[in-house]
């Protein structure tokens, strides 16, 4: 369409519709601008934080890199293809067009795994995760649920007779993992005790069974706890949760990165390395950077052109 004929079309168009595609075009450069700041920041915050080993990290804000491995228990299934996995994401939708669909079923892990480095593991919690996986299986299907656990992935045939689609996204064990967040160590020497509170659910504890309190500190025998006894009790718990202690804090301590809770910075996992990530997030910020432009000037345009 050239330039006069664009033109035309602009000054036909109904007002509506004028006001409808000129605040498509301002919500879209707006939309650019505030991406392009995201990705740019998550870019630039990648390259800001240097690398840590887990033996050694501070605690806070850091930089992980190893590969993510299942923790042990139960193994962490993808739900659509029952496929083991470290992290999933997965929707399910009902095709009502080619351009039209609504979704029946969709869900993220938020199961702890562990990421292994050459210092020692951390702990994962992917929950609120931006998270970038390489493996993305798209399929079709006539039916929901699915009647079997394999997938015809992108096929013709499932495109043409499938009225469900479904999508599922995975980490694997084994796979690299670069992880960004904050990071914590509890237990063994970095935990911090509170011992007042564990004797008092010690002695929570142990009051429900008064039959038991009576039959060790009962001395006299009269049925009741007086207020020596109450104190060789109290003394007791003190004992227990102190020995308690001593065992827990020679303990390794466990590290876990969990997303910062009063931190405005990303909690990313990726399987991508580093400098892909960062390649990634600043492509990303200019195309959005680009759009930004592109649909300003298309709002300018529209707006000088009826309204001034």
């Amino acid at each position: 369409m050239s330039a006069d004929s664009l033109q035309t079309w602009v000054l036909n168009l109904p007002q509506g519709k004028f006001y409808l595609y000129l605040l498509v075009c301002i919500i879209a450069s707006v939309a650019g601008f505030v991406f392009a700041f995201i990705f740019f920041r998550r870019a630039r915050i990648i390259e800001d934080t240097p690398t840590s080993k887990i033996r050694s990290a501070a605690q806070g804000y850091v930089e992980l890199a190893g590969r993510g491995e299942l923790m042990e228990g139960e193994p962490i299934i993808a739900p659509l293809t029952t496929i083991p996995c470290t992290w999933y994401r997965y929707k399910v939708e009902e095709m009502h067009g080619r351009h039209d669909s609504s979704v029946v079923a969709s869900g993220t892990s938020d199961e702890l795994f562990v990421l292994v480095g050459r210092t020692g593991r951390c702990v994962i919690d992917p929950e609120d995760a931006v998270v970038s996986c390489k493996t993305k299986k798209v399929w079709y299907e006539s039916s929901y649920p699915s009647r079997r656990n394999s997938y015809k992935s992108g096929s013709l045939l499932g495109r043409l007779s499938g009225h469900y689609r479904y999508t599922e996204e995975r980490m694997h064990p084994g796979e690299p993992l670069y992880a960004i967040g904050m990071f914590l160590s509890v237990g063994g020497g970095a935990e911090s005790f509170n011992t007042d509170a564990e004797v008092r659910d010690v002695l929570a504890l142990w009051k429900k069974n008064p039959t038991a309190l009576l039959k060790h500190f009962d001395s006299n025998g009269d049925g009741e706890l007086d207020v020596q006894e109450w104190e060789a009790v109290r003394k007791a718990a003190y004992d227990r949760v102190r020995r308690e202690q001593s065992k827990r804090s020679v303990e390794p301590p466990t590290h876990l990165m969990k997303k910062p809770q009063h931190d405005n910075r990303p909690y990313l996992l990726s399987v991508h390395p580093q400098y892909e990530l960062i390649k990634r997030y600043k492509l990303k910020a200019g195309g959005c950077l680009a759009g930004f432009f592109v649909a300003g000037s298309a709002a300018v345009w529209m707006a000088t052109l009826r309204l001034i």
